[in-house]
């Protein structure tokens, strides 16, 4: 798990102006949890033997391994080195400019696309797809928090104050995990309610087709530019919950069945993958 692919860059310090964290522990295990439930046989057992090579018995057990590294001493380098990649700053608009919004591959877009590849090369170590099953993973995750494709300015919204439950804290830290923990429930209670819902409908793809997760991207910045996010006096009511959290519920199931959707096609048979659809 100390492996660095020399595809990836070192990180660009102007780039890292968002933590690292996105839906927080309890999303990114109900994403992994929605995903499993959605794999095909081929993908599963792929999966499975990914998993056993790191002593892990399911896609919730590694899904907030690449939130862990910057703590760990002896993964700090690669906590670095992949701090950009969980976000992506979208400048002005909700259309995803590569050269503009994710120079040399250096956002959560390039990075589910890059580490997506390495999953489905065959001829690559296991070390190494294990590796970039956890990043797949988190990252699937991270680019459906909608603040996780939002403002540069407020540094996705770690800036913007508000009051939530009575006390101070920023709307990234809602979005991470308030509006999450209004349910009060553990991951597998928190999957079981959303698929009890059925399946998600996913917006019908637009073209260019050759990038779907900037169209990820794109969705999740309309959700911060469209849908109140960002709340009238900086306070989070009970309003405001009841109107938000049925669309963090929706960008959870939308994780889950693209990371499902994803796996299936790179793990499902033989072939290297170079590009998730």
């Amino acid at each position: 798990m100390r492996l660095i692919h020399r595809g990836i860059l070192p990180c660009f310090a102007l780039l890292a102006t968002v933590p690292a964290f996105a839906w927080g522990p309890l999303g990114h295990r109900i994403v992994a949890d929605l995903a499993a439930a959605q794999l095909a046989p081929a993908a599963r057992a792929q999966v499975d033997a990914l998993l056993a090579s790191e002593h892990a018995q399911s896609l919730a057990d590694i899904a907030n391994w690449a939130d862990t590294l910057r703590d760990d001493p002896d993964q700090a380098a690669l906590g670095k080195a992949t701090a950009p990649l969980h976000y992506v700053n979208m400048h002005g608009s909700c259309d995803y400019k590569p050269a503009l919004d994710c120079p040399d591959g250096q956002c959560v877009v390039g990075a589910i696309n890059h580490y997506a590849a390495i999953l489905g090369n065959r001829g690559l170590p296991a070390a190494e797809r294990a590796q970039a099953l956890n990043f797949v993973v988190h990252f699937v995750g991270d680019v459906h928090q909608p603040l996780h494709a939002g403002y540069l300015q407020d540094r996705g919204a770690n800036d913007y104050q508000v009051q939530f439950e009575g006390q101070g804290s920023n709307l990234h830290r809602v979005w991470d995990s308030g509006l999450l923990s209004t349910r009060h429930m553990d991951a597998r209670q928190y999957a079981a309610f959303l698929e009890k819902q059925g399946p998600v409908t996913l917006p019908a793809p637009i073209a260019p087709l050759d990038n779907p997760p900037a169209q990820w991207a794109e969705q999740s910045c309309q959700v911060v530019m469209d849908q109140g996010v960002y709340p009238a006096g900086h306070v989070i009511t009970q309003a405001y919950v009841e109107r938000q959290l049925p669309v963090a519920d929706r960008q959870l199931r939308r994780a889950g069945k693209r990371l499902a959707d994803l796996l299936n096609r790179v793990l499902g048979d033989s072939r290297a993958v170079s590009t998730p659809r």
